[in-house]
């Protein structure tokens, strides 16, 4: 199979992939507040143009299917910092990789407010978050110039990095706030990541 070939069954995946999750949410949504209950299978596969098998081929469930796209986008985290430039101090480069990754586009409020509202959906979503924190901390260390095995700096730090989004969500969905999500994300993200690291105490290491 030639290079092109491979990325085009990968676009397609992904566009599947995509179109399945954004069919379970939006029926979720439709559905009100106990919409997850409520959504089968088979409504979100004939939602997506798929067949229920192509549907079970990709997930193992409403709640995987549903936060798929914030799943997505969590594990691009440490792909997102390694994108940007050598020379950029760190926080700024940080910073930057996670508000480029998480507002362009913006969340979709309705979206975003289903999955941190629905106990099932958050622990999924955390789920995904937990998951994507090794990448992150691989990233931190690279840029950094630490060990990710010896230093506690690397995992703490990307570990504050998902955390800090979760919390920037919750504060942009509250009723008064009238900020962007960018505008709050950069504000909780400067609550956590260093402007200036400093690894000469033994206090972020593990020996």
């Amino acid at each position: 199979m030639t290079d092109d070939a491979m990325d085009l069954r990968a676009r397609n995946r992904r566009a599947t992939r995509e179109a399945i999750s954004h069919a379970a949410l939006r029926l979720a949504i439709e559905q009100g507040p106990h919409g997850l209950a409520l959504v089968r299978v088979t409504d979100i596969a004939t939602a997506a143009g798929v067949s229920p098998r192509t549907y079970n081929n990709y997930f193992s469930s409403r709640e995987e299917a549903i936060c798929a796209l914030q799943a997505d986008q969590a594990r691009r985290l440490g792909e997102a910092l390694r994108s940007r430039p050598a020379g950029e101090p760190f926080d700024q480069a940080v910073i930057a990789a996670v508000i480029e990754l998480y507002t362009d586009p913006e969340p979709d409020k309705a979206g975003l407010r289903m999955i941190m509202q629905t106990p099932e959906l958050e622990g999924e979503a955390l789920k995904a978050f937990t998951m994507a924190e090794p990448p992150l901390a691989e990233a931190i260390a690279d840029r950094t110039g630490t060990d990710v095995t010896r230093d506690l700096f690397p995992a703490v730090t990307a570990a504050a990095v998902a955390g800090a989004v979760r919390v920037a969500g919750r504060h942009w969905l509250a009723p008064a706030t009238t900020e962007s999500f960018a505008t709050i994300l950069r504000a909780a993200l400067s609550c956590v990541v260093p402007s200036t690291p400093d690894f000469s105490s033994s206090r972020c290491r593990r020996d």
